[in-house]
């Protein structure tokens, strides 16, 4: 069983600042990406950032130049920063992890926590 744990949401000024945090546990031996993704109201869930096990980074075109993916893999984390926050970035932030389904003993797919909520607002 795996488990994201999610941290650093939270009410922040435009043009403010956050970095989330995801610390993935359980019987993981390795997760091929790990990232962000979020979800307006009334909005489909969109891919924010992610990053592969060997480094490359994807972000969303909104996004880039303002916010900034990274990885730990040894700890099983990933962290996003946030600057330069917009209104438009307020969603509910959920962490994913894909871990490939190639041992039978490992558990693999999809993995998601359970969302973290960024309000950018005055």
């Amino acid at each position: 069983q795996v488990q994201l744990e999610e941290s650093g949401g939270g009410l922040v000024q435009p043009g403010g600042s956050l970095r989330l945090s995801c610390t993935a546990s359980g019987d993981i031996f390795e997760i091929s990406s790990m990232g962000w993704y979020r979800q307006a109201p009334g909005q489909e869930r969109e891919l924010v950032a992610s990053m592969t096990d060997g480094g490359a980074p994807n972000y969303h075109s909104s996004v880039r130049g303002r916010f900034t993916i990274s990885r730990d893999n040894a700890k099983n984390t990933v962290t996003l920063g946030m600057n330069s926050l917009k209104p438009e970035d307020t969603a509910v932030y959920y962490c994913h992890a894909e871990i490939e389904c190639i041992a039978t003993t490992i558990p693999c797919g999809d993995f998601w926590g359970q969302g973290t909520r960024v309000t950018v607002a005055s």
